[in-house]
């Protein structure tokens, strides 16, 4: 199962692309586990997930946030998508990343 993590501010507005993202595993039969969190909190959890996805409100973290994340990789996610809540595309994007 691949663990995805979608990182904002106050882990709150990604929330909302999360579950839109779960609906579009599901209907891809895509094993995978989505959470949203706080950049605080992301912080301890990024070495067990297979891609970090930083929120367009944060993007300004990206280059800290992949020094943090070692070779785990870290992506921001496109701002069209994010105002969209385009699940689908964003969740697409993410397996594209890590070779699923």
């Amino acid at each position: 199962m691949k663990k995805i993590l979608l990182v904002c501010n106050a882990g709150m507005s990604t929330s909302m692309l999360v579950s839109k993202m779960q609906k579009a595993a599901e209907a891809k039969n895509a094993e995978v586990s989505i959470e949203a969190k706080s950049l605080s909190e992301a912080k301890n959890e990024i070495a067990n997930v297979d891609i970090v996805l930083l929120g367009p409100q944060i993007r300004y973290e990206l280059a800290n946030v992949k020094k943090i994340a070692g070779s785990v990789p870290v992506e921001a996610v496109d701002m069209k998508d994010y105002g969209l809540m385009n699940g689908e595309k964003v969740l697409e994007h993410a397996l594209e990343v890590i070779g699923s």
